[in-house]
């Protein structure tokens, strides 16, 4: 019903709204744009959000969103989907429901590092902003890696008014796309640490 790598590709980033007649302009340096995204995201200490993920090839899931700054983030799929993932300050984990299994990664080998990192700059010697775009009520920043800009692509989307994250849009190196859009989303709320720590599931047969 759904594949890891595009789970996987959840915590990597960002989106795109279908609205026709976008006004765009390459970017090479900080715009305001940049500035207005960066400071934005610096400030988001805490949030929560329903989320929906559509992908190119699979099912549209939802489920909960979660993230502190600096370093920790969850993403929480509805039943019956076990799946989920968590942030923990310093490792990604991604838990399958499907296999009972878990693989992680440390947050500086991921995409999601540029979001979870104390002091957020879209432009630095990692990152290159390839296109920014005003559409309808939106402003979408294209993101690429700058030594291996053809390994895919991540696009923030922010709302103008109220400015704030809606989106993100992940085209893989496979042309793969994935997209999170987020609902009710709440700022500067209180969360608990034990969300952002990895608990693997009880297996079955092996309960107390």
């Amino acid at each position: 019903m759904k594949n890891m790598k595009h789970i996987l590709i959840v915590c990597l980033a960002v989106l795109m709204a279908s609205v026709a007649a976008p006004t765009f302009a390459l970017a090479t340096e900080r715009t305001p744009e940049v500035q207005k995204a960066e400071n934005y995201l610096r400030n988001l200490k805490t949030a929560k959000a329903r989320f929906i993920q559509t992908t190119s090839n699979g099912p549209e899931l939802t489920g909960d969103f979660y993230l502190s700054r600096p370093g920790r983030l969850r993403f929480e799929y509805d039943d019956p989907l076990d799946d989920y993932i968590v942030a923990d300050g310093t490792f990604i984990y991604f838990y399958d429901g499907d296999i009972k299994e878990q693989s992680n990664a440390p947050i500086g080998q991921t995409l999601a590092d540029f979001i979870l990192r104390p002091n957020i700059r879209l432009t630095n010697e990692d990152l290159n902003i390839q296109r920014i775009m005003h559409v309808g009520d939106m402003v979408q920043i294209t993101i690429a890696q700058s030594h291996d800009p053809d390994s895919g692509t991540i696009t923030l989307g922010f709302e103008k008014e109220p400015y704030r994250l809606k989106k993100w849009r992940v085209v893989d190196a496979m042309g793969a796309v994935t997209e999170i859009e987020l609902e009710d989303i709440q700022t500067g709320v209180k969360l608990p640490k034990s969300l952002f720590a990895f608990i693997a599931p009880k297996k079955e047969g092996f309960n107390d």
